[in-house]
């Protein structure tokens, strides 16, 4: 990361011993330390591109700064949000599912498609209400009936 961190400009090209090891000025080692702060909290390159502006300008406004991590803290909770609605759909595909010897799979028809995913709300009804709708078209046709 440290040669990627330089090829961008986010720090500068470091000096080199005579041991072939690179060589970091205080000043440069406390910007690697702030980059990786900013790094832990999942900011991406760009905001950190300018936050290390704002840092190292002592006329900054910490408004822009704020500004800049209220973007980020609402685009992580947009994140959170996306990533419990899978997890909500997981849930209603799991309790969905009987887990025994029977082929049927609710799981399974759930990744295959249908007419859209299951929402938090309805607790995977809409693939219940497919499965269960299937199953009639199947009896309907003469098919084999899997219990649900």
């Amino acid at each position: 990361m440290l040669r990627h961190f330089e090829a961008i400009g986010l720090i500068p090209k470091a000096g080199w011993t005579e041991a072939g090891n690179r060589a970091y000025s205080d000043a440069d080692v406390n910007t690697l330390r702030f980059v990786r702060r900013a790094r832990d909290l999942g900011l991406p390159i760009g905001r950190i591109r300018l936050l290390v502006g704002l840092w190292r300008d002592e006329d900054r406004s910490s408004g822009e700064v704020k500004r800049i991590a209220l973007e980020h803290a609402a685009e992580l909770r947009a994140k959170v949000a996306e990533l419990t609605g899978m997890i909500e759909a997981l849930k209603g595909l799991v309790e969905a599912c009987h887990g025994d010897h029977r082929p049927e799979c609710p799981i399974l028809r759930g990744l295959e498609g249908g007419d859209r995913r299951p929402s938090p709300s309805d607790g995977g009804v809409a693939l219940r209400r497919n499965t269960a709708r299937r199953h009639r078209i199947d009896s309907d046709q003469g098919g084999r009936r899997l219990a649900a």
